[in-house]
């Protein structure tokens, strides 16, 4: 998936909230799990509400489309803490176009989002990616115009959020 621009303008990797880097770097470790599984990413959510993560696939014909689905379902998570959204991409760098899995989020609230990810090569059909994340830049928000998930009750949060047993193959604890 292409066709997304994010900003970095300087070196400096900025702090991240806690929750947030959990999220984002669950869904690299989630992502890089299907690569070497020999399956592709399809662009995926994963939403930290209360004490549960809710994953949710985005297919779509065109990065836009993936991108505005993706939009839609976290622009409205009233009472989530943070979400990523994480797809195979790839970044221009000094040394050319290298490929990517992505992963972008943000907290409500926060004018923007972060974007970090894995460089990989393909080896003999095999993704080998390398060892460390990197900060890739600054990222839209989708959940820039939200509250702070405290500031909700539970008659505002969507049912399908407050599930006992929440609909995803994520492990929560280990945000």
């Amino acid at each position: 998936m292409a066709d997304r621009e994010i900003e970095n303008d300087s070196q400096d990797v900025p702090e991240i909230p806690e929750i947030l880097e959990k999220v984002l770097l669950f869904s690299l470790d989630e992502a890089k799990e299907k690569m070497t599984q020999g399956a592709d990413v399809i662009p995926f959510t994963a939403l930290v509400v209360k004490d549960n993560l809710f994953i949710e696939s985005h297919p779509g014909e065109t990065a836009e489309e993936c991108f505005n689905f993706a939009e839609h379902t976290v622009k409205g998570a009233r009472g989530a803490d943070a979400y990523a959204l994480c797809y195979d991409g790839y970044i221009d760098t000094d040394d050319g176009q290298k490929d990517a899995l992505i992963a972008e989020g943000g907290v409500p609230g926060e004018g923007d989002g972060y974007a970090v990810g894995f460089l990989y090569t393909v080896e003999d059909d095999e993704p080998v990616f390398e060892e460390e994340p990197v900060f890739i830049g600054e990222a839209p928000n989708f959940m820039s115009n939200l509250k702070d998930a405290s500031e909700y009750g539970e008659e505002d949060i969507d049912e399908k959020y407050l599930a006992d047993d929440p609909e995803t193959d994520a492990e929560p604890e280990a945000l």
